[in-house]
């Protein structure tokens, strides 16, 4: 028996076609499908390691917002900070946001002062004066007091909308609320709402000095009631006084004359 194994072994030494160069030519031709189907896998192969290399190559690119911002800028601190102070004080003063407050009791009476300055309630009852008004210059004052509010709703539901920030507390909007579009935080429209009625009724009503302070009160007083519910921030009341009293300021600008608030007034 190992005579025949040696012969073997030489023999295939001695065979040319035996050696690795020329192994191709001992292996049997393939179909063309076969060669199809290998061509195939070798491209799924070389596609699906070129993914798995764009894959770790995305993967090594984090997004902008999860990379840590090493060199803020000072203007993005003092904002990140006013706002986080505003935010603590804003809580820190909600003591009737809810059942469990400290002020829960006086909860009802404080959301009343803020009732006062809701826009519903001061339509319809400029609406009814407007209809009871006999006089020309009461009609002139009552049209363009209806054309302040109807503005002030339309300028605070759009700033709402634009800028849609939460209160402080999760305070849901109430039927009324929804009614006249004040849904959102900033800019507080209670205290805008204020701030344009009582010094509209400062500029263009007689009053003795005790009600034009009362007027004042009023209005320091609806801003804050809307905090200590926590129905907003304190910059949220801010921006509503301001504005309060720049849409006052238009109104003087647009202030319609007697002539055109009696033709509207024949209409109604």
């Amino acid at each position: 028996m190992p005579a025949p194994q040696r012969k073997s072994r030489a023999r295939d030494r001695n065979n040319v076609l035996a050696r690795p160069e020329f192994m191709s030519l001992n292996q049997s031709a393939t179909t063309p499908q076969e060669a199809r189907n290998y061509n195939r896998k070798q491209s799924g192969q070389y596609g699906n390691s070129s993914e798995g290399a764009r894959d770790r190559r995305q993967s090594q690119q984090l997004p902008e917002e999860d990379c840590m911002q090493l060199n803020p800028s000072f203007k993005g601190i003092a904002w990140n900070s006013l706002m986080a102070i505003d935010i603590a004080t804003s809580k820190s003063l909600g003591v009737c946001a809810n059942s469990t407050s400290s002020w829960a009791s006086a909860r009802s009476m404080v959301k009343l002062i803020g009732i006062t300055s809701h826009g519903l309630p001061w339509i319809v009852g400029t609406l009814i004066c407007l209809w009871n008004s006999n006089t020309l210059a009461g009609q002139e004052v009552l049209v363009n007091l209806l054309l302040a509010l109807l503005l002030d709703i339309l300028t605070v539901a759009g700033l709402q909308k634009l800028v849609k920030r939460r209160g402080p507390f999760e305070v849901s909007p109430s039927i009324l609320d929804y009614l006249v579009l004040d849904v959102y935080s900033f800019p507080a429209s209670h205290a805008s709402r204020a701030t344009m009625v009582s010094k509209f009724f400062l500029n263009h009503l007689v009053l003795a000095i005790p009600l034009r302070i009362l007027l004042v009160l009023w209005a320091f007083s609806v801003g804050l009631s809307r905090i200590m519910i926590g129905r907003h921030h304190i910059t949220d009341v801010m921006g509503g006084f301001v504005i309060g009293y720049m849409q006052f300021n238009f109104v003087e600008i647009i202030w319609l004359p007697s002539s055109t608030c009696q033709m509207l007034s024949s209409l109604w």
